[in-house]
């Protein structure tokens, strides 16, 4: 274990960037060198796991934990149950989607004064992303692309087309989740790689490409279908509400037992499918302990566990795109740039981002092999198992690295809302309105991001203990089985920490 710490110290000791980090401005002079930092946040995951040895030691079966029905409180349960409450919040979606593409369009081309750049990269992509690992899955209702096919279907059978919109093709088992994998991948690709990306009209271009996509995939093979493999933010949305505190179930096992979506007919939960053909007597939105529904059983299928394993890479390639030794990198690659004539950082981007997500999984791919034969059993449903105890390894890093973006320019989009095609508009009078400009400490930033990826790892130890009591055939093979998971905690953690240190942090000193 020491050795694979330092090795990751002494990579680090290769390059210091000199980035801004999101939403800071300033840099921080460690009070004791970073390699303390490394080896203490090591020391607190490897505790953790000693703790969790002691302390969960015994087997244990299907996951049970605390719940409680929201839909049985009087006043919020019928907000939750009311149809109106949900097609206020489809309507939401629907405007917010044309808003989007009309200021994307027609709007000014500054990104600084457009409705779009703010709402796609700050509002949507990182509050979203919080709000449902601390909230819930809204996007399920929230999603404009369902939402407007789901109209047009109905209005296509109303006006005598009896299949409506569907086209009647079968999805190809085979593909399983890896049309998302592709497509998140090229999303990251966009959002970190893509000199455009801030660009006003390359967004709006972008998002009609992306409709027309989606829009054909639930034509061709059916909106749940297409959606809940295919597409790239249902499916990251649906990993992250896992975590979530909320979530539905549905207490009716004939419409569980004639769903092929459901992967345990003997407690139907977070199934959307079973939830719209219950009756509503049956339903359930109950309240649980966070990170509770990482111990369900999953079935992710073909991709799917690239899928959950690239939300890690892809947060990291984020992180790491801004060191110095990526930099160095790029130096590396000039020749190839000067050759190919293709902009700097979308060569390297191009290269790193695929290297660094293949790295990741065949680091995942390895460990898992190696918890597998402890546990006699196959290497792919071992891998399956257990990457969901990834989850919030990702959650941690995605907080850790985006939080003060958010908590910086979250403010601006109501003046943006105000004028948001930048014309000089003034809608919601706030034209006079100072924008409160959130500069965080650097202290406090890193501080913060140390404890969150502790937190993160911790728990992540917590939930891969908890699997392999479900799975091993006793205890002690239980906690054996993880001692190769504690080392890639171990790893990801010294690098995580290396990773966001490099833009807060003034030196890395040894």
């Amino acid at each position: 274990m020491r050795r694979l710490v330092l090795l990751v110290i002494a990579f680090a000791a290769l390059g210091s960037g000199t980035a801004e980090a999101h939403g800071i401005g300033q840099r921080y002079d460690l009070p004791v060198p970073l390699w303390l930092y490394l080896y203490g946040a090591a020391a607190a995951v490897v505790v953790s796991f000693i703790l969790v040895g002691i302390f969960v030691g015994a087997r244990t079966g299907p996951a049970r934990y605390p719940r409680y029905d929201l839909l049985r409180t009087p006043v919020i349960g019928s907000v939750l149950r009311s149809q109106a409450a949900a097609a206020l919040v489809q309507a939401l979606g629907v405007a917010l989607f044309a808003l989007v593409l009309a200021t994307s369009l027609f709007g000014t081309e500054n990104p600084i004064a457009n409705f779009t750049p703010t709402f796609v990269w700050v509002i949507w992509w990182v509050g979203l992303f919080f709000f449902t690992a601390l909230v819930g899955d809204l996007w399920r209702l929230l999603n404009p692309w369902r939402t407007l096919f789901v109209l047009g279907d109905r209005l296509a059978r109303a006006l005598g087309r009896r299949a409506g919109l569907d086209l009647g093709h079968l999805y190809p088992l085979e593909w399983g989740s890896w049309p998302a994998v592709l497509l998140y991948a090229g999303f990251v690709w966009i959002e970190v790689v893509y000199a455009g990306a801030p660009e006003p009209r390359a967004i709006g271009v972008l998002v009609l490409l992306y409709s027309a996509l989606t829009w054909g995939g639930v034509a061709a093979f059916g909106a749940e279908e297409w959606l809940r493999r295919a597409d790239p933010f249902t499916v990251l949305f649906g990993v992250v509400a896992r975590f979530a505190p909320t979530e539905i179930r549905v207490r009716d096992r004939a419409v569980c037992a004639e769903c092929e979506a459901c992967i345990d007919t003997s407690e139907c939960v977070g199934c959307y499918e079973c939830w719209a053909a219950a009756p509503v007597a049956k339903r359930e939105l109950a309240l649980r302990p966070w990170g509770a529904g990482l111990l369900r059983p999953v079935a992710l299928g073909p991709g799917g566990v690239a899928f959950v394993v690239l939300m890690l890479a892809t947060v990291s390639f984020d992180g790491l795109a801004v060191t110095g030794a990526w930099g160095r990198l790029g130096d590396a690659l000039m020749p190839f740039v000067i050759a190919l004539r293709v902009p700097r950082q979308e060569l390297v981007g191009t290269v790193g981002l695929p290297a660094v997500g293949l790295v990741f999984f065949l680091a995942y791919y390895l460990i898992t092999r190696t918890v597998a034969a402890h546990l006699e059993r196959p290497g792919a449903r071992v891998a399956e198992a257990f990457v969901l105890s990834l989850v919030p390894i990702a959650l941690a890093y995605h907080a850790a690295h985006y939080y003060t973006l958010f908590l910086g320019y979250a403010p601006t989009i109501v003046p943006l809302l105000s004028d948001p095609f930048g014309w000089g508009w003034d809608l919601l009078g706030v034209r006079r309105t100072v924008t409160p400009e959130v500069v965080l400490n650097a202290a406090f930033v890193w501080y913060s991001q140390v404890a969150l990826i502790v937190a993160g790892h911790a728990g992540a130890v917590y939930l891969g203990h908890r699997i392999a009591l479900q799975v091993a055939p006793s205890a002690r093979a239980a906690l054996h089985s993880q001692r190769p998971m504690l080392g890639l905690m171990v790893l990801y953690t010294v690098l995580s920490l290396w990773i966001l240190a490099q833009p807060v942090v003034s030196e890395t000193r040894l």
